[in-house]
């Protein structure tokens, strides 16, 4: 349970008048201190509708205790390092996160083919001074925090709140200073009792979709789930859970591209029935109201929306999926794969604990490149299971039902 310090006032986060204090102290534009160690680290007061929210200033995770609920391992663990001051750019006083990205979102006539080398919607460049589509699924998930997880929260994640917290990540965020959240499409959970309403509630919502009269059309993002990729009469067809009777269109040659960049993806979803695969794509409507997707990327989530990256990952996933401990899964963003990252950081006293999965294809500049990485970070401790040579190895910490050997 967080504290916080508020002028001379110390409050904690479960008090019953957390709110009028925290709308007093917006309204007078006071920063509250986190109280989980000293220095105390400053942080400030958001205004998410009606509700007050006390968040940690842009980039200073790291100087919250990695008890602190606060915490947030240092980015330059995950590929999140390489965009921090180019490709994403937070301004300290806001905290809006201004985002400069790799792909089009306007379209002049028909659909242009893919810049040489991104393979439609790759995400997977290097890129320090732009978003990938891929990577801006990564930070959505990211600022969300659906990263994070501990055991407690078992059976307590659904659409409902992942779609939330996905837009309220997206309320800070800025895209051609332009909100994110104006041109983000996340579907609403779908009750038939409430179809007529959720259907007109969409209509409004992708009216900036729809081709103008004249000039470039724009398009949208869409962050959904996939329900199922078929063929159509002509090409393919998206369906996106949460939207029945409503369809993406993409063309033979976007899907082949999809099939090929992202067959890991596809594989894993297809291997386990619990997992969800999570789609981002920028798309368009016809002047008939057929929605037509321009790029598109995936990314595989565990049951508890966690996202993975490979079968030794899902083992890792599903064991912390069990831990009463506070775990934050590190993302690629636009890392290429020959580039090590923190799989997860574990926040346990008194040290945190950076957990490194190393893949059977690693070589020796890749051995030398983690070596580096661990010993950058001095003040974690380490945990390497490299998958070539054993088993997993037994996690620092207790799980729930699982003892430790």
């Amino acid at each position: 349970m967080r504290r916080f310090r508020l002028a001379d006032q110390v409050i904690e986060e479960t008090a019953p008048n957390l709110q009028d204090l925290l709308a007093d102290a917006y309204r007078r534009k006071l920063r509250p201190l986190c109280l989980c160690q000293e220095p105390c680290p400053a942080m400030y007061i958001a205004q998410v509708g009606d509700q007050y929210i006390v968040k940690r200033m842009p980039l200073s995770g790291g100087g919250h205790d990695p008890s602190c609920s606060s915490y947030e391992p240092p980015d330059e663990l995950s590929g999140l390092g390489l965009l921090i001051g180019g490709a994403i750019q937070v301004d300290s006083e806001t905290g809006m996160a201004a985002l400069k990205l790799d792909f089009r979102l306007a379209k002049v006539g028909a659909r242009s083919a893919p810049a040489a080398g991104t393979v439609g919607s790759d995400s997977v460049v290097g890129d320090s001074k732009k978003l990938s589509l891929r990577g801006l699924l990564h930070y959505l998930w990211h600022e969300a925090e659906l990263t994070v997880w501990t055991s407690r929260w078992t059976g307590k994640r659904h659409w409902w709140n992942i779609r939330w917290h996905l837009v309220e990540a997206a309320r800070q965020m800025t895209v051609k200073g332009g909100a994110l959240s104006e041109i983000l499409f996340v579907p609403e959970p779908f009750r038939s009792a409430d179809k007529a309403a959720i259907e007109q509630r969409r209509t409004e919502a992708l009216a900036s979709a729809l081709p103008p009269k004249n000039g470039p059309r724009k398009l949208m993002i869409l962050v959904g789930e996939v329900k199922e990729i078929g063929a159509a009469r002509s090409g393919h067809k998206l369906i996106v859970k949460h939207m029945p009777g409503f369809v993406f269109l993409l063309d033979e040659s976007l899907h082949r591209r999809l099939q090929t960049r992202f067959e890991n993806e596809m594989a894993l979803w297809g291997a386990d029935e619990a997992s969800h695969l999570i789609a981002i794509a920028t798309f368009a409507l016809t002047p008939a109201g057929l929605a037509v997707i321009e790029e598109i990327a995936l990314m595989v989530v565990a049951e508890n929306w966690v996202p993975y990256e490979s079968a030794y990952e899902k083992k890792l996933v599903d064991v912390l999926a069990r831990t009463r401990e506070r775990s934050v899964k590190g993302l690629r963003y636009n890392l290429p794969l020959d580039r090590p990252t923190a799989t997860a950081i574990l926040q346990v006293q008194p040290r945190p604990v950076g957990l490194y999965v190393v893949h059977p294809s690693a070589d020796g500049a890749y051995e030398e490149s983690l070596g580096e990485l661990i010993a950058s970070r001095p003040e974690f401790d380490c945990w390497i299971w490299r998958t070539a040579d054993s088993e997993m190895p037994t996690l620092p910490v207790g799980q729930d039902n699982v003892p430790l050997t």
